[in-house]
């Protein structure tokens, strides 16, 4: 019945083509995500990518299937390295929750550590390109603001403060400066732009994936949050050339970054310890984090603010 169900869908795309197969995709943990494999008409053995949004996306937006696929045209449209969306179905006739179909593209999130540098740099350009997307030139009105996410966030307490992780130093800053001074823009944002997001071929960065955190805001939460991601990846230098990189190819101020950055360390605190994580690493991380928020505060410090 299961499979059938793919059957169904896949006939709403390519009417003529054959199911041969289908299996789950590990890693995912928003969303449920097939991969469905079948033979076109002409013999040829194509995959594509069903994706069914969890309880918690839903919640949030009940149309996130069909925002994200009109996001994702429009991203296509604006020549964004994304698959290329093929269907979605918000009637529940076939899937018990939304789904969404798109193009399936060969790659891995992982980079090779002797091109860690390149990546970096591709990481750089294409969030550029994602941020200079004009939007008087298409309509993105469907997205929310990422502002009324951070101030629910900031304002959900927690039942006890990790002060291994300075969170109560972290809060009384980011809690005070909110909402931060914006100087820049609000933009496109990914709203979760990490290695983890990103698929690579032989060290070409081939598509930006997983799209449900898009928003309309400060660019530098999108930076800020790669800054945190790349520190924990691939170390310091590759997040310092990040952010070096990234101002280099787009018209930025950076004043507001450390506040940004310590909204991007807030975030993971309570969820670290139930990644499961073996020991050595989630000891790495803590220890990243506490570099991350350190080099925030000197930098808030330096510009008269008491931290």
């Amino acid at each position: 019945m299961y499979e059938s169900r793919f059957g169904l869908l896949l006939q709403r795309i390519e009417p003529h083509a054959q199911l041969l197969r289908t299996w789950p995709l590990q890693g995912g943990v928003s969303a449920q995500v097939t991969v469905v494999e079948y033979m076109r008409a002409d013999g040829q053995t194509k995959k594509l990518i069903v994706r069914q949004h969890g309880a918690l996306d839903l919640a949030r937006n009940p149309q996130i299937a069909a925002d994200e696929f009109r996001l994702l045209q429009l991203l296509r449209a604006c020549g964004i390295a994304t698959p290329t969306p093929y269907y979605v179905d918000q009637s529940g006739e076939l899937f018990a929750t939304p789904v969404i179909a798109i193009e399936y593209i060969e790659g891995t999130t992982a980079c090779a550590p002797e091109q860690i540098g390149r990546c970096v740099q591709q990481l750089a350009r294409q969030l550029a390109l994602i941020h200079m997307i004009d939007r008087n030139e298409r309509d993105f009105s469907f997205l929310p603001s990422h502002a009324i996410g951070v101030a629910r966030m900031i304002g959900e307490q927690p039942m006890a403060v990790q002060e291994a992780f300075q969170e109560g130093q972290i809060r009384a800053i980011v809690e005070t400066a909110w909402p931060f001074a914006q100087q820049n823009r609000s933009v496109l944002l990914h709203g979760d732009y990490w290695p983890g997001n990103i698929l690579w071929n032989h060290g070409q960065l081939v598509a930006v994936i997983d799209w449900e955190d898009a928003a309309i805001g400060d660019p530098l939460a999108d930076v800020a949050n790669t800054r945190l991601e790349l520190l924990w990846a691939w170390g310091r230098e590759a997040m310092h050339q990040f952010t070096d990189h990234y101002a280099a190819l787009v018209a930025i101020d950076l004043s507001q970054l450390p506040y940004w950055d310590l909204y991007s360390a807030l975030r993971p605190i309570a969820k670290i310890a139930t990644w499961g994580l073996d020991a050595r690493t989630e000891q790495s991380m803590r220890e990243q984090h506490r570099y991350f928020t350190r080099q925030a505060f000197e930098q808030i410090g330096r510009m008269g603010v008491r931290t």
